[in-house]
């Protein structure tokens, strides 16, 4: 039996902080969740607040030694407990999310909380620091734009369609073609897709994100993609994976086959590629059980508990 989720994934990751453009910050950390600001005239974006607000405050440190300005927005590309649940750390005038991410936050946002400590404990640093659920307190359906301020232009937040959840949202930076794609699309780093929308995702969705036109992209973790040529390929890849796992999910229930027969055939195909790259073998098995449901009719995606997430586990990676 390996090891639950990412439970025995205990190491620290080295963390690297980006400048991608004038004002334009990211930090990644090997796989780990990454995260974002961007510097306007007199205030600072955040973009995405970490598990617990002792681990944001570890990121605000290292923001702190470039910028000073306070924090006036904190995006949240989707309502995640690793994503969101160290909001309260910013201090920031407004959290903006989807409408959809408020309802979901509503909807199942304890369970998640649950689910993902359980699964990836090491990001929870000091979880008694999270004082209750992260709720938005601005939320749109399709358009935010905040304009920066002297010639630092706009950042827009733009909603692309159903995809790694029912909310995601992406950070656009005309004037530096950056984006900040939250988990709609991965660098070098596995897929969750748990409580995806497989088919929106692998096709109008990311079509969408890819017109955007961006020439350094911020995935949800891995590597920055700096280049179209590397922005692209992050796309594709993240496209390749969804449509491989679509393809044999969809070929062993049609021949009549088990949810645990679907879980080898999606991993013999996608492990040569994939597997050594971040949460591969943590996420295929919820990967696998969303689609199946999707497949077979379940429209929106089933709520994961703590007892769900060791149900799946134990059937499918056991």
């Amino acid at each position: 039996m390996k090891p639950f989720a990412s439970s025995a994934d205990l190491a620290e990751k080295e963390r690297s902080l980006e400048v991608l453009a004038d004002g334009v910050y990211a930090l990644t950390a090997e796989g780990d969740p990454n995260v974002g600001a961007v510097e306007a005239e007199d205030f600072v974006v955040c973009f995405e607040a970490l598990a617990t607000p002792v681990a944001a405050r570890e990121w605000l440190s290292m923001l702190r030694e470039h910028i000073d300005k306070p924090v006036r927005y904190l995006v949240l590309s989707h309502y995640h407990a690793v994503r969101v649940l160290g909001a309260s750390a910013f201090g920031a005038d407004v959290i903006v999310a989807h409408e959809k991410t408020r309802e979901l936050v509503a909807e199942r946002g304890r369970q998640d909380w649950e689910s993902e400590l359980g699964r990836m404990p090491r990001l929870f640093k000091e979880p008694e620091s999270i004082p209750g659920l992260t709720w938005p307190t601005a939320t749109f359906s399709d358009r935010f734009t905040i304009q920066l301020g002297g010639d630092r232009g706009e950042l827009v937040l733009r909603y692309c369609g159903r995809g790694h959840t029912e909310g995601d949202i992406v950070a656009w930076l005309p004037k530096h073609k950056v984006l900040f794609a939250g988990d709609l699309v991965e660098a070098q780093a596995a897929l969750y897709t748990g409580d995806a929308f497989h088919r929106d995702w692998a096709s109008g969705t990311l079509d969408r994100v890819a017109a955007l036109g961006a020439e350094a992209l911020v995935g949800g973790r891995g590597a920055v993609a700096a280049g179209r040529e590397a922005v692209d390929a992050a796309i594709g890849q993240t496209r390749h994976f969804l449509q491989v796992m679509i393809r044999e999910v969809t070929a062993v229930q049609g021949r009549g086959g088990t949810p645990k027969e679907a879980f080898e055939a999606v991993h013999a195909e996608l492990e040569p590629e994939y597997g050594r790259w971040p949460i591969f073998e943590h996420c295929l098995p919820f990967d696998v059980s969303r689609l199946w449901d999707e497949l077979s009719g379940v429209e929106r995606p089933a709520i994961w508990t703590a007892e769900r997430d060791r149900a799946v586990w134990d059937e499918l990676q056991g």
